[in-house]
């Protein structure tokens, strides 16, 4: 059964917007972008008129703890950071999701149906992160590419958790060390495993090590966490030494040398950024320095770093950039088809193109004005949020069988 979305103001972001615009979904996929005229609607397709409405396609939030950091629920619903061992590789965030947490719902109001959840920052290797959609009653439902990246962290985080243990890492030097030991080992470990696949003997495996190898073989990028920019130097330091794909997670100085890593391509995943400046590494926090990196040519993505700030206001962080020089094309794209280009989930998500996920937003009004809503959200071509203006309040499809 198809579905045609027409009438509104079409913006898919990956080419100019399109007035009187239709796209045309089937099953979970689009198959057709374009004028009123361009598309061929079947005969037998439902109908849904968008007119006066501007039609986008799901926000990406492409740094968030959303399901394994839920709000409200104290240290139950704390899972983010096994705090006990430096190197977490093997650690997985799609085993700590909770569907049911807030802040799914919470994104889906704000018109982000995809989230890349992360570990947190507690560990030098914190683990393996993955790309879910927002809506769903269980997380390997709503995967949407596992794993992603594996999550690391240099810095203020890593250094507080561990010296207050009093072990390795407790400085700097030590986070670094951790991390390079890590991929030495890796790199040795890919020699014996080679070397045993050619004589043809067994050889025990080592998850954590599988893990890092395959971040050597380029399968996964590298996501370290890191607001300095002196964290920023070592990062890519560690990754020029191993020959791994980097991407800059924060990046709150990432400013400071912007044509460094416009000049090697390291895309910069920034936010949180309303957010008071809690500690020393984000004094120069700021809603300016997306616009610079942008304009010195580094491909940005912006992210809330949920729950540090609400996965719903990913949208108003872009609006507030562009107020301080951020280009309005760039900090759309930001929020859409930059993050799933970076993390290699733009085959699935991030425009409204033939073949990508029929994860589609209706909203009021430009999405950029803080005055629009997002008032009906479909993923998978499936409406699972609408806004209800007699009540004023969302509401939400529960994805769970009851009765």
């Amino acid at each position: 059964m198809s579905t045609a979305f027409v009438g509104g103001h079409v913006v898919p972001v990956a080419q100019a917007p399109i007035e009187d615009g239709t796209v045309l979904v089937d099953g979970d996929k689009i198959v057709a972008v374009g004028s009123a005229a361009e598309v061929d609607v079947p005969d037998d397709a439902e109908i849904v008129d968008v007119s006066g409405s501007w039609l986008l396609p799901g926000f990406v939030e492409a740094h968030g703890h959303v399901g394994v950091l839920e709000e409200g629920e104290h240290w139950v619903g704390e899972d983010a950071n096994e705090k006990t061992d430096p190197n977490g590789a093997r650690l997985r965030a799609l085993d700590g999701i909770n569907p049911d947490d807030e802040g799914f719902r919470d994104a889906l109001s704000g018109g982000v149906t995809t989230i890349v959840v992360k570990p947190g920052s507690a560990n030098p290797i914190g683990g393996q992160t993955v790309a879910v959609k927002s809506w769903g009653r269980a997380v390997d439902e709503m995967v949407i590419r596992e794993p992603v990246s594996v999550k690391s962290a240099l810095g203020e985080n890593p250094k507080r958790i561990y010296g207050e243990q009093r072990k390795l890492p407790s400085t700097r030097l030590g986070v670094a060390a951790v991390i390079r030991d890590a991929f030495t080992k890796a790199q040795d470990y890919k020699l014996r495993r080679q070397h045993a696949e050619r004589v043809g003997e067994p050889m025990e495996r080592d998850t954590t090590l599988e893990v890092l190898v395959r971040v050597l073989d380029g399968e996964l990028s590298w996501s370290q966490h890191s607001h300095r920019a002196d964290d920023i130097v070592t990062a890519i330091r560690l990754s020029e030494e191993f020959g791994y794909r980097l991407v800059i997670d924060h990046g709150t100085e990432g400013h400071l040398i912007a044509d460094l890593l416009a000049d090697k391509g390291i895309p910069v995943v920034i936010g949180p950024l309303l957010i008071g400046r809690s500690k020393v590494e984000v004094r120069r926090r700021s809603l300016r320095n997306p616009g610079i990196l942008a304009r010195a040519g580094v491909k940005i993505a912006i992210t809330t770093d949920h729950p540090v700030v609400p996965i719903h206001f990913l949208v108003h962080q872009a609006t507030l950039c562009i107020k301080e020089g951020l280009d309005a094309d760039t900090a759309l794209r930001s929020i859409t088809v930059n993050p799933a280009e970076i993390l290699g989930l733009d085959d699935r998500v991030g425009a409204l193109r033939p073949g990508l996920d029929a994860d589609l937003v209706v909203w009021s009004g430009d999405p950029l004005d803080v005055m629009s809503r997002a008032m009906r959200v479909f993923i998978a071509g499936r409406e699972v949020y609408h806004f209800d203006e007699t009540t004023g309040e969302g509401v939400t499809e529960s994805p769970f069988h009851r009765g």
